[in-house]
């Protein structure tokens, strides 16, 4: 299954719109570019809507927001609608200040998503309304683990079934859940949370994925989970004693730039709940 709907993201080259966070945004460009997506990135309210026009999705990411970023952000999302484009909605940091939290319940409630993709605390924070999270990170207390799993997957349905939108959370075990169905991932290495922007190349390449999918965005969203954490394994074996964080987020993007659809399929680690 997941061969199949990386083959579609490699033959379709899906046109991605990311409105997203400067710490990040050339890294997101090259992931989209290693998947087999094509880029775009514009935050310019005059111009935001009618790049949004003539891409197949939209990324809407919260990292660094601005007061010019937040007009763009909406009336993007509301154009992408209009037109049955996917959305993905990143809420780096949510919980962390009141204009973060603030603007990603706005966006929840003016905008309909295709996938919201953040961190544990960043979830909680949208399904409460108000949250705590340590910067842009997942709260320690908060983390999903063997011993809550259970209870982790049944508020991520949940929240799913109130949303409409695929769910997905990310973490040592990631979880990809619409109302009825949950994929349990556990690929990727503890490293990857030594560089900044794996989460922000992760939602970009989901909405690579649900466009190039429109009819399995669950399973779409969860094959992107499983590949980029199958991309940052590769990519730790590559590491010598002289390589730190940075030649390992080169390796990642290398490694997705290699990666084939049959190794994405027999690399898989997921169980379905």
């Amino acid at each position: 299954m997941f061969k199949q709907l990386f083959e579609n993201v490699r033959r379709k080259s899906p046109l991605v719109h990311c409105i997203t966070n400067y710490v990040t945004v050339n890294d997101c460009a090259n992931m989209l570019l290693a998947c087999g997506g094509s880029p775009i990135m514009a935050d310019e309210p005059d111009d935001a809507v009618e790049i949004t026009a003539i891409c197949g999705g939209l990324t809407i990411n919260i990292g660094t927001l601005n007061q010019r970023t937040l007009p763009s952000m909406l009336a993007a999302g509301k154009r992408a609608n209009e037109l049955g484009h996917s959305v993905v909605l990143d809420p780096v940091g949510a919980g962390a200040s009141k204009l973060r939290t603030d603007t990603a319940l706005r966006l929840l409630k003016d905008v309909r998503f295709t996938a919201i993709r953040g961190n544990i605390s960043e979830i909680k924070t949208l399904a409460s309304g108000s949250g705590t999270t340590k910067g842009v990170d997942a709260d320690v207390a908060d983390r999903v683990t063997d011993e809550n799993l259970d209870g982790a997957v049944s508020f991520v349905k949940e929240l799913a079934r109130r949303t409409g939108a695929i769910i997905a959370v990310t973490g040592a075990i990631d979880i990809v859940a619409e109302g009825e169905r949950a994929f349990c991932i556990r690929n990727g290495r503890p490293e990857m949370s030594s560089i900044t922007g794996t989460g922000c190349q992760l939602s970009v390449l989901t909405t690579a994925f649900v466009t190039a999918n429109p009819n399995q965005p669950l399973e779409a969203a969860a094959a992107a989970v499983c590949a980029m954490g199958l991309c940052g394994e590769i990519a730790y074996k590559r590491m010598t004693e002289q390589d730190g964080n940075a030649s390992y987020r080169n390796y990642i993007i290398d490694a997705m730039y290699r990666l084939t659809p049959a190794e994405l399929e027999k690399g898989a680690k997921y169980e379905v709940r």
